[in-house]
């Protein structure tokens, strides 16, 4: 059963944790796989220069405008897609991304989807190190956003799952060109699935 919608409806800061050692499970044609959600960042809307609604609502992020508990899907780098799972209060577009996690369920697809030509086994620690990945494991892309994670009936679903109850870690954002320095990025420590920190390096001039 999808987990209440009041877990997700806090201010960002107090869900993001809360998602560690969820699950989210995807099913689609060619299957299902589920990850076990070990690394996720924090986006406090407009009081978040690093957020995608700090200047307002536009057809990209509306989703982060709506109810907690919606898969907010963006593409990014002209390559990649990310998805983050709506948050907070009404009136406040917060979302958080999931960056890393572990495949504990379709492992098999998940891998078949990370390289579906060459042959290469990816490590099961690798299968959803990090924001894309994830995605291409789970088989999301642009389709899925606005997914009602918390409706019994989506082929996309936020589940309990084992959850954590310990002390999660905290660190800066990875990547980001403005409020990097936040320690909105939380994981479970010592799990290998979590993804490696990078920060965002300017482009030099020509």
């Amino acid at each position: 059963m999808p987990v209440r919608r009041a877990l997700l409806a806090d201010l960002v800061l107090e869900v993001a944790p809360r998602l560690l050692g969820m699950v989210l499970r995807s099913t689609t044609a060619d299957g299902t796989v589920a990850v076990r959600l070990t690394e996720v960042e924090a986006y406090d809307g407009p009081s978040d220069p690093g957020s995608h609604a700090y200047r307002g609502e536009t057809a990209r992020n509306a989703v982060m405008f709506g109810p907690p508990g919606h898969l907010y899907v963006y593409f990014t780098y002209g390559m990649h897609f990310c998805m983050n799972i709506s948050a907070g209060p009404d009136g406040r577009p917060s979302a958080v991304l999931l960056r890393a996690g572990e495949i504990i369920e379709g492992v098999d697809l998940a891998r078949t989807r990370r390289h579906p030509t060459n042959g290469k086994r990816t490590t099961d620690r690798d299968l959803a190190r990090g924001p894309a990945r994830m995605c291409v494991a789970l088989g999301i892309d642009r389709e899925a956003n606005g997914a009602n994670l918390l409706a019994r009936t989506s082929p996309i679903q936020l589940l309990p799952g084992p959850g954590f109850d310990g002390e999660p870690s905290t660190g800066p954002r990875v990547g980001l060109r403005e409020a990097a320095d936040r320690p909105w990025r939380f994981w479970i420590p010592n799990d290998p699935t979590v993804s490696p920190y990078r920060p965002h390096v300017p482009k030099r001039r020509s």
